[in-house]
């Protein structure tokens, strides 16, 4: 009736089961499901975009919880990345983000002396609606201008501290992201090490050829490319006269 087979009908109707659109119970029938709204962000890490707007777009209501803000030294690992003395105090953050109330991620983010934050209350608020640090320095009129980025895969326990964060009730895959922002002619702002549970980011790259290497492409044997046609006759008004 449909005009498939068989197989293909099962198949769909298994995706759209795992998806939740969706319930069959043995005996009773095949019945709709209540579809859950995605939780994933999706980040292209060749943009350089806050966490909060990815959310936005696709309709994730992120808040935060567990927000500490503190005054304290740098410490000489991170201090090397931001071109800080070892014993430079930095305002540091510690926060769980949670998406539609469920914990996605651990973040902890460093940010230089050199930026001026506002007052700690309404920072914590700030955090606590689910706004980025990355957010709150672009409103500070920061020249953010790019950031380098190391993606690693990590295991997550329920014992540690970022696994009773979590939620996690046994050891976890996560995705680990520590991020150096940099401002104006390349000098460092913030650092951030954020841990995300699996299913909550969804990373990918755009990569392409050096540009000054592309050529045009050679038609296949046997093909023709359709040429666009354009009237001989037709003019830009900007260019006549």
């Amino acid at each position: 009736m449909l005009g498939i087979s068989r197989g293909t009908l099962r198949t769909a109707l298994r995706r759209l089961e795992d998806s939740g659109e969706i319930v069959r119970r043995q005996g009773s029938g095949t019945f709709v499901g209540r579809v859950a709204m995605p939780r994933k962000l999706d980040e292209r890490l060749e943009l350089l975009e806050p966490y909060s707007s990815l959310a936005r777009r696709r309709g994730i209501a992120l808040t935060a919880t567990n927000v500490r803000i503190e005054q304290r030294a740098v410490g000489r690992e991170v201090a090397e990345l931001l071109g800080l003395e070892a014993t430079a105090l930095v305002t540091a953050v510690f926060r769980v983000l949670l998406a539609g109330e469920r914990p996605a991620a651990v973040m902890f983010d460093i940010v230089s002396p050199a930026v001026a934050l506002p007052p700690l209350a309404r920072l914590e608020r700030r955090l606590e609606k689910g706004d980025m640090v990355l957010d709150i320095l672009i409103a500070r009129g920061v020249q953010v201008a790019f950031a380098q980025t190391r993606v690693m895969p990590c295991l997550v326990t329920p014992r540690e501290q970022v696994g009773k964060a979590l939620a996690v009730r046994r050891t976890t895959a996560a995705l680990e992201l520590q991020e150096v922002i940099y401002a104006g002619a390349s000098e460092p702002v913030a650092y951030s090490r954020d841990l995300f549970v699996p299913g909550a980011l969804d990373v990918h790259v755009m990569r392409s050829l050096d540009r000054a290497s592309l050529r045009p492409l050679t038609p296949v044997a046997g093909t023709r490319r359709r040429a666009r046609a354009t009237p001989a006759t037709r003019q830009d008004p900007q260019l006549q006269g």
